[in-house]
């Protein structure tokens, strides 16, 4: 299995940032990734140098999710929290997502597409305001984001069918 493609981060209207990539795997082991705690734990985790001390997964309409993880070398901790608003299991999935630390609730939909093996997610984050939006922009999110989706792509290497090529 080889790597996949780049992230792309794009500002749309005043309040979206919408996340594209794509891996070399079927979409069924994508979304495992994406809801299993035992997964999400492996690749979830931003910069280097953040684990987890809480993954909480409950995966129905109406459940919550909470993370929490640290950073001992900068002595810190982020949490964000939410629910889970729906679930079209393996192909979308919409959540609301709040930080400890930051004010306002974004809501989240990824969707999953996949053809000939491999899958694009695609990630729309609507902010609380345009201020939000430019302030998560601003954060070093991409970074994060384009470190754990190379986790990622590792992750679902180990996960694929012996002998499969994607």
């Amino acid at each position: 299995m080889t790597k996949s493609g780049a992230l792309t981060v794009t500002a749309q209207g005043d309040r979206h940032i919408v996340m594209t990539r794509s891996f070399n795997a079927p979409r069924r082991l994508v979304w495992d990734a994406y809801t299993k705690p035992e997964l999400l734990k492996r690749w979830l985790l931003g910069p280097d140098g953040w684990y987890f001390i809480t993954c909480d997964v409950d995966l129905r309409v109406g459940g919550k999710y909470r993370f929490v993880w640290k950073n001992d070398e900068k002595n810190a901790t982020l949490g964000m929290g939410g629910e889970y608003r729906e679930i079209a299991a393996p192909g979308r999935l919409v959540s609301t997502e709040k930080f400890d630390d930051f004010p306002g609730e974004a809501i989240n939909m990824m969707e999953l597409a996949e053809h000939n093996g491999v899958t694009t997610l695609i990630v729309t984050v609507l902010s609380p305001s345009p201020e939000a939006r430019d302030g998560i922009l601003r954060s070093g999110m991409e970074k994060g984001v384009t470190r754990s989706y190379e986790r990622l792509d590792d992750v679902l290497a180990a996960m694929a069918p012996a002998g499969s090529v994607a």
